[in-house]
């Protein structure tokens, strides 16, 4: 078994000789950290980068999971494999990112410990968490449109709380909308104010972009593969928050720890893929809330498949979905084997 406790997952199309990529691999060198990049079918042919481990399609493929052999090719969601290839090493947490946003100093160091005191926000519906870190008006990607005006809870109690999934923001370039970027300013610097946590009740998005997960919630990371690459984050980030709430956990989000650089967008393609978003956002949630789960974290696993049978029901994801989520649900039971 591997000692390194700590894991960083990247997915990338990008060279060995991105700099950011650099950056990672030799902080994780330097941390003792597993440092994993996963290829897609764009990704160069070549790929080696000293302090971090690779694995090309070719390479995904070899792999002995079931989900490598049925994920498929182009789409975010392969990122899946990197979760997998983690846990086999069974480290405490797993941090990920991606290729544009680059680290700094305190990165690793913001990760916080699962039970600690923070400002907790409960019942209060749809939570901008922008609002805590600045007061341009800005919104997440993903936030329901229809609840932008909700009015923001002031009353914040100092509370100890379990958050095994945790949220860095990205200064700079955040993660926004296609909305809000083709009708509003960037960059932006978010103010460095105390960690905010949403509990049953309390929704805010969060997406996989500077996003930390602790052993005890690996089994919510599963990507969507059967949406758009602009909603499968945002809707995991849902159905994690919604079975989070049955087994009594918060959703904790912090100040920056990343300066994105984001990489070259279509915004009109970027808007066309986050319309089913922006048009389904509060209605999914919605129907989670209504969902009668289990509780406990003995009952992860029927709660996933509960939430997304209702999003199957609903006709946002394809039925083909469950083949995919058995399968991953299979390959976390053969990593606890070993």
């Amino acid at each position: 078994m591997n000692s390194k406790k700590k894991a960083l997952v990247i997915t990338t199309i990008a060279s060995s000789n991105n700099f950011i990529l650099k950056k990672y691999a030799k902080i994780s060198l330097k941390e003792n950290i597993n440092f994993i990049i996963v290829g897609d079918k764009k990704s160069p042919s070549k790929f080696s980068l000293k302090g971090a481990n690779y694995f090309s399609l070719e390479k995904q493929r070899s792999l002995n999971f079931n989900l490598s052999k049925i994920l498929p090719i182009n789409h975010y969601s392969r990122k899946n494999l990197g979760y997998l290839i983690a846990m086999n090493k069974n480290p405490e947490t797993i941090i990920e990112t991606d290729d544009d946003n680059i680290p700094l100093k305190d990165f690793f160091s913001k990760k916080k410990i699962i039970k600690q005191k923070t400002y907790i926000s409960k019942n209060a519906g749809w939570v901008n968490v922008y609002k805590f870190f600045t007061k341009k008006h800005i919104w997440p990607r993903g936030f329901a449109l229809e609840e932008l005006n909700h009015p923001l809870t002031k009353n914040l109690k100092l509370s100890k709380i379990t958050s095994p999934i945790q949220q860095g923001l990205a200064d700079k370039n955040p993660d926004v909308d296609a909305i809000y970027r083709l009708t509003s300013s960037l960059p932006i610097k978010f103010n460095s104010s105390k960690n905010i946590s949403l509990g049953a009740g309390s929704i805010c998005p969060f997406n996989s972009q500077n996003t930390t997960w602790l052993r005890e919630a690996y089994p919510l990371m599963y990507l969507p593969s059967f949406c758009s690459f602009r909603m499968t984050d945002i809707w995991r980030s849902f159905i994690a928050q919604r079975i989070a709430w049955s087994c009594g956990w918060s959703i904790l989000f912090h100040s920056s720890t990343v300066i994105q650089e984001r990489n070259k967008h279509n915004l009109m393609k970027d808007f066309e893929d986050e319309i089913s978003g922006y048009k389904n956002n509060l209605k999914l949630m919605n129907n989670l809330i209504k969902l009668k789960l289990k509780p406990g974290i003995k009952n992860i696993k029927y709660n996933m498949i509960s939430c997304y049978r209702e999003l199957i029901r609903i006709n946002l994801i394809d039925k083909k979905e469950l083949k995919l989520l058995n399968a991953w649900f299979l390959d976390l039971k053969s990593i606890k084997k070993n």
